[in-house]
């Protein structure tokens, strides 16, 4: 499998370069096996930038928009969730990115019914295709036919699915496990619940749930979890920011804007 991880990768934190590992213990009530949406509604978008920081500065190197609309697959109701991820024309000299991640996901179970991976990183570019058939535990991608576990997820699904946790029934250090299907692999996911502080973004203030997922070595990230994310303390969950170290500096990845969020934005004390 490529190791080579997108620039919305950055930026979907629960389905962010994570590793493969053993069977989490699930917690009472697992939380992604049949949850209802709550925070988010149909003409969402969201716009999350990438920074470099370093001694103090911020250099900004790419973004992604996230976008969901409401449509039918298979004569089933879904959201039609699309992130587009791209790097900034100074950084394209380096290594330039130009993703786009889909997944159509049922609108009663939040599970994705496909997911669709186009991507281009660097000269690398990949394309699969997955169909997931959720009652029988298969996924059929552009290369062939793979057995999954109950309530899969993809990496776009996952984001959402993620933001309709009731993270007030979990206890500082909780893992709350998941499993993800992508490049045509099984991987066994957990966020850590943190709790609940302020922080300060590019963006502004608030009041916000902080969490951390399990990184996979062989990135430009250390494995284990150094990496940081914070979601709104408000119904809308929407993710805020993303904080890791690198081998110089770190990399933070901040909501610069968003339209249409299902409820306002109250934990926003502040704009910068």
């Amino acid at each position: 499998m490529s190791r080579i991880k997108p620039l919305i990768f950055l930026i979907a934190i629960v389905g962010l370069s994570f590793t493969p590992g053993h069977r989490q213990k699930m917690l009472v009530g697992t939380d992604f096996c049949g949850i209802n949406n709550t925070a988010f509604k149909a003409g969402e978008k969201v716009i999350m930038k990438v920074y470099y920081s370093t001694m103090g500065a911020y250099i900004g190197a790419g973004e992604a928009s996230f976008t969901t609309t409401l449509e039918r697959f298979n004569g089933k109701p879904v959201y039609h969730c699309v992130g587009d991820g791209k790097t900034y024309s100074f950084f394209d000299n380096f290594f330039k990115v130009r993703d786009r991640y889909e997944s159509y996901i049922d609108t009663a179970t939040l599970l994705p019914y496909k997911f669709l991976r186009n991507v281009d990183e660097g000269g690398h570019k990949i394309y699969n295709n997955v169909s997931f058939n959720q009652a029988a535990n298969t996924a059929t991608s552009t290369n062939g036919v793979f057995k999954i576990t109950d309530c899969m997820q993809d990496v776009v699904s996952a984001v959402y699915y993620a933001r309709n946790i009731n993270f007030s029934k979990y206890k500082k250090d909780d893992k709350i496990p998941f499993d993800m299907f992508l490049d045509d692999e099984i991987f066994h996911l957990y966020i850590r619940y943190i709790g609940k502080e302020t922080i300060k973004t590019r963006y502004g203030k608030f009041k916000a749930i902080k969490v951390k997922p399990l990184l996979l070595k062989g990135t430009i990230f250390e494995g284990g979890e150094k990496m940081n994310a914070w979601f709104s303390d408000d119904p809308n969950h929407l993710l805020l920011r993303v904080e890791s170290p690198i081998s110089v500096g770190k990399v933070v990845i901040d909501m610069m804007g968003y339209s249409n969020l299902r409820y306002p934005l109250t934990s926003l004390s502040s704009v910068r």
